[in-house]
């Protein structure tokens, strides 16, 4: 599904922010990207949704990443929403819904508004909603499109339990109907249980990626190969 090759980014001509990155993302799977502040990580996210200009190549499905037809097959959920301050909750999720040609949407966007608890606030504007609720709104945004690859940059940040509790059962459903995720977080225990293989980047660089299956087989705690690839314990 996504395939990352060589990806380079530079600011500047000292500053390298992601070197030489390669990997891969399967139909279904959900792939954890770990790593201490400056690794890498949102660099990486923006990139493969098409913010930043890149050394390499990035395909979703065998299109590449800045092409039209992949942008209409993945969604994202940036780390800091970006809602627009004069539309209301139900006008963004029906402009997102619109604009992907997503049709006969409307029994879902009431659920996901249920679920995230925005039923009574979808007349509120962008401008008038805490981070948060804006971050649930971003939620529901990113799920309405039926998306086949999906990206989340620190998704539980600003979120209240049920909220979290919500978008770890999104996580479920949108893996068991075939999508691949990506998910870039700091919370390493909020996602036990979910990722099928995890990337810890450090200093710019993979440094190191491993399957559940190896984890399991190796007797090792995700946390434990987390500091001891990034040293973080230290």
């Amino acid at each position: 599904m996504l395939v990352v090759s060589h990806l380079t980014k530079k600011f500047g001509k000292k500053v390298i922010a992601v070197d030489d990155l390669s990997f891969n993302i399967d139909v279904g799977e959900v792939c954890i990207l770990l790593g201490p502040n400056g690794a890498g990580k949102s660099t990486t996210i923006k990139s493969i949704a098409g913010l930043l200009q890149f050394e390499g190549g990035i395909t979703i499905d065998g299109l590449a990443s800045e092409s039209m037809e992949a942008k209409r097959i993945f969604s994202y959920v940036p780390e800091t929403p970006a809602l627009y301050e004069l539309l209301t909750i139900d006008e963004h999720i029906d402009f997102v819904a619109r604009a992907y040609g997503i049709s006969n949407y409307e029994d879902y966007k009431e659920e996901l508004l249920e679920r995230f608890d925005l039923t009574l606030k979808r007349k509120k504007v962008g401008r008038e909603l805490s981070k948060g609720m804006q971050q649930k709104v971003s939620l529901c945004c990113a799920a309405i499109t039926n998306p086949r690859f999906i990206m989340f940059d620190e998704p539980m940040i600003g979120l209240d339990p049920k909220a979290i509790k919500e978008l770890k059962k999104l996580f479920v459903e949108l893996k068991s109907r075939g999508c691949a995720m990506l998910i870039s977080t700091h919370i390493i225990d909020s996602v036990e249980g979910y990722w099928d293989k995890v990337l810890i980047m450090n200093n710019s660089k993979l440094v190191r990626e491993i399957s559940k299956e190896e984890l399991i087989s190796q007797n090792i705690e995700l946390e434990a190969l987390y500091f001891h690839s990034t040293k973080a314990g230290e």
